[in-house]
């Protein structure tokens, strides 16, 4: 009896480390399939670069191939539904923003997916604080040039890359800040948003420094203030709206890494010690700053309830605004 006991026990605790070995060898196997990264917007988005970067050097310290797979569509629904209802393996992520998991729960009546059940944080990489720029030319200059604005008949337009993005939501609330009338022309792409404020056929529009400090270098586009409580990094000159009399405003775009839920911990284990080794390579780090994303430090017991608190705070901005999509 001893004996069949002590067969039995041992099978028992193979079969446990074979299940264990099995759900690591899904994100460390050398030679095997590689990780899928999704990237629910388009190319050449700062979602697509950030994504591609961290993707790489997550590669390396996992010793395996990660794959960037764009899957664009819904204000990032698509490629977020994809993960969500994907194996619970750790083979595939998520590279989630302030939109997908933050403001789509809100602006979206019927979500394919649930932002806080269907996925588990891999880790927080990084926030950026938006910029209010303006065409080189335009007669907006200051911020007190912008309310004036707003107060004219016919009021002031502002672009975005589309309803219930964070620059329309920062565009609303600025407008209700500053008073007077915000009119927002909302586009499909943030690149053609960015083109028509260039040329001035829209006032203004909020957006990552990733996107307009190259044109703010090459003198085609001028920011005003920055979105955040405190000055982007990226653009150290350009005041925070707070620092110009805004009271609280503090809006930032983020990125989160995220996995299906009810992925093995042994999975989860390795894939946020993977990221934490990617986030802390010196030229990872800087070339995130370079795109204005800043580093913040969650442990993976406040990732949660930080995901929570988001979604709150953006609710009562997509309600403000009044948008919709479905």
């Amino acid at each position: 009896m001893n004996r069949r006991h002590t067969l039995r026990r041992g099978l028992a605790l193979a079969a446990l480390a074979a299940a264990g070995a099995f759900a690591t060898t899904a994100v460390c196997a050398q030679g095997g399939a590689p990780l899928r990264l999704v990237v629910p917007f388009a190319a050449g988005t700062t979602t697509d670069i950030v994504s591609r970067l961290v993707g790489e050097a997550m590669g390396g310290a996992l010793a395996q191939n990660v794959v960037v797979e764009n899957k664009p569509g819904a204000g990032g629904t698509v490629g977020s539904d994809l993960v969500a209802k994907a194996a619970p393996d750790g083979a595939t992520l998520l590279m989630g923003t302030v939109g997908t998991h933050a403001i789509n729960p809100t602006l979206y009546r019927k979500l394919p997916y649930d932002a806080l059940r269907d996925f588990v944080p891999v880790g927080f990489v990084g926030y950026t604080p938006t910029l209010l720029v303006v065409a080189a030319g335009s007669p907006l200059k200051t911020l007190a040039d912008v309310k004036a604005q707003a107060a004219k008949t016919g009021g002031l337009t502002f672009a975005s890359a589309g309803n219930g993005t964070s620059g329309h939501l920062a565009g609303e609330l600025l407008g209700a800040r500053l008073g007077g009338q915000m009119v927002h022309v909302p586009y499909n792409q943030g690149g053609q948003a960015l083109t028509d404020v260039m040329s001035a056929q829209v006032g203004y529009m909020f957006y990552h420094p990733a996107a307009v400090l190259p044109h703010m270098k090459s003198g085609k586009l001028r920011a005003i203030g920055a979105s955040s409580a405190r000055r982007s990094a990226a653009a150290p000159d350009v005041p925070a709206l707070q620092e110009l009399g805004v009271a609280d405003f503090d809006l930032v775009a983020w990125f989160m890494l995220y996995a299906p839920a009810r992925t093995p911990e042994p999975v989860m284990t390795k894939l946020r010690d993977a990221l934490q080794k990617a986030l802390a390579r010196p030229d990872v780090a800087a070339k995130l700053g370079e795109l204005g994303i800043e580093a913040r430090t969650l442990a993976p017991a406040e990732l949660t309830a930080f995901a929570q608190a988001e979604v709150q705070r953006w609710a009562e901005g997509v309600k403000r605004s009044g948008a919709q999509v479905d």
